[in-house]
């Protein structure tokens, strides 16, 4: 088995090198850009029980203007909402140079979609009805693939406080 196989799995089943768990580095941070009240507010309950911390933008317009600052090291976006598509978040990325990853929470998305969106730098795309349970897990698994982009906390938000 190869050094990448086993790094992979170890990824995969949420460890690390030396074989423990996966951990949120403290000055992480997740930011949540969704115009669903409903679904905002599952998405904040599941990352809130596992100790992220995030901010919420009711917009793409909002979330870029948010993503621009270069305090977050994910973003979990639905793919559409009324002002634009989850790809003008990968714009702001590539343009300023930041490393955060971009999951997205979507309620339908086909499967020509799901392999776009990987394609166009999506990290993962999540079915918000099926894959609760491993929104976690893929998150972390963003957070520390940003981290090793150079995404790490910024030193001005290192003591950051939850959303309300």
């Amino acid at each position: 088995m190869s050094l990448l196989t086993r790094a992979r799995e170890r990824i995969d089943n949420n460890m690390t090198p030396s074989g423990s768990p996966l951990e949120i580095p403290d000055g992480a941070r997740i930011l949540i850009v969704c115009d669903d009240n409903s679904e905002t507010d599952r998405l904040k309950i599941i990352l809130q029980e596992q100790g992220f911390v995030w901010e919420w933008a009711r917009s793409i317009t909002e979330g870029c203007e948010a993503a621009k600052s270069g305090r977050f090291q994910v973003v979990v976006s639905t793919p559409r909402m009324r002002d634009g598509s989850w790809r003008r978040l990968i714009d702001i990325a590539n343009h300023y140079g930041l490393g955060f990853e971009v999951v997205l929470w979507a309620r339908t998305f086909d499967l020509l979609e799901w392999t776009e969106a990987l394609k166009e730098g999506a990290f993962d795309v999540l079915d918000a009805i099926c894959e609760q349970p491993i929104a976690v897990e893929a998150t972390k698994r963003a957070l520390w693939a940003a981290y090793l982009k150079g995404a790490g906390p910024n030193s001005r938000t290192a003591s950051p406080q939850k959303a309300a």
